[in-house]
């Protein structure tokens, strides 16, 4: 159980955004509440063209989550609109371009190899 939902319902029936939405608000989104959101992520999506240089730095052979883990630490000097982590409107945003990017960079980590 997680939130008051059967773990085996949310991975049958609740997509990555959606479960995504019930671990931020705890509760799944309606489908206003499902749109906006899923906007915000989308929004946040393209990389950084420095991200992009930034990952030429790391060696042909490190390890994929060394570097993704770089990458990630890395963002807050990208992106410094959202860097104040006691306005919780700020970690949103931050937490919005973490669900957004960390499949891109994920996959950029592992195309090194």
């Amino acid at each position: 159980m997680y939130r008051g939902y059967p773990i085996e319902q949310l991975a049958e029936e609740s997509t990555f955004l959606e479960i995504a939405y019930l671990l931020l608000k705890g509760e799944l989104p309606n489908k206003q509440q499902f749109e906006m959101f899923s906007h915000n992520i989308i929004n946040h999506t393209m990389v950084h063209e420095q991200i992009l240089n930034f990952y030429q730095g790391f060696r042909r052979n490190a390890h994929p989550m060394a570097i993704l883990c770089g990458a990630t630490g890395a963002m807050s000097a990208f992106y410094e609109d959202s860097a104040d982590i006691n306005d919780p409107n700020q970690r949103m945003i931050s937490t919005n371009r973490l669900i957004a990017k960390i499949p891109t960079l994920a996959a950029m980590a592992t195309s090194t190899l």
